[in-house]
């Protein structure tokens, strides 16, 4: 129910939600600190990814960056699209991620698909981010056991780390862990009714909504 209220009641609730917000972005800030001193986990596993240039291993995906963000794209082998809420959230951080490399961090994101199913989805969706196949390897199993180890298809984010030839795995979070990626849910979240989760068929990808 609407909660109607005076310009005074208001300012009275915003100043109190106002120190709320600021106690969550502190928490929020210790967090990523505590991120970054989980220990890193050298992977000593050779994946192998197909691109269009052909197969390349993880090195490679960094580019000229020492870091690496993966977005695990829920795209199966025989899938013609992605899902729907991974194309949500990619709408969100396809230009975002060109900003990366200048922080020395590289971004790609990796499905099960082949490389000619993603190709064609990019265009249809006029992507620019770096997407490959990590379906010739147990990429995307390996990083996701900690979280659900009995899903074929999750989405995600894992972070990396190089050193020279080595490789460490830094960090991974799946399902709500990547809710922050999106900046419409974001934005849903400061309107007047919220996320309106009750909505059916929703999210879905921007061709799909009614004319």
């Amino acid at each position: 129910m609407t909660n109607i209220g005076t310009r005074e009641a208001w300012l009275a609730a915003r100043s109190d939600l106002l120190e709320r917000e600021k106690e969550l972005t502190r928490r929020s800030d210790e967090l990523a600190r505590e991120r970054m001193a989980l220990p890193w986990v050298p992977v000593e596993h050779e994946y192998s990814f197909c691109t269009v240039a052909g197969s390349k291993p993880l090195t490679d995906l960094f580019g000229d960056c020492s870091q690496l963000l993966v977005y695990h794209l829920m795209m199966g082998p025989d899938w013609t699209e992605a899902c729907p809420g991974c194309t949500y959230t990619a709408d969100s951080f396809d230009r975002a991620v060109e900003h990366l490399p200048r922080r020395d961090v590289a971004f790609v994101a990796v499905s099960r698909a082949p490389v000619p199913a993603i190709e064609a989805y990019r265009a249809k969706m006029g992507w620019s981010f770096d997407w490959v196949s990590c379906g010739a390897s147990t990429f995307n199993e390996d990083m996701e056991r900690f979280d659900a180890p009995e899903c074929d298809e999750l989405h995600g984010l894992s972070a990396f780390a190089r050193d020279g030839d080595d490789v460490f795995h830094t960090y991974s979070t799946f399902d709500r862990g990547t809710d922050v990626l999106n900046s419409v849910w974001q934005l849903l979240d400061r309107a007047p009714l919220g996320r309106s989760l009750d909505t059916p068929g929703w999210p879905r990808r921007r061709y799909e909504y009614a004319v």
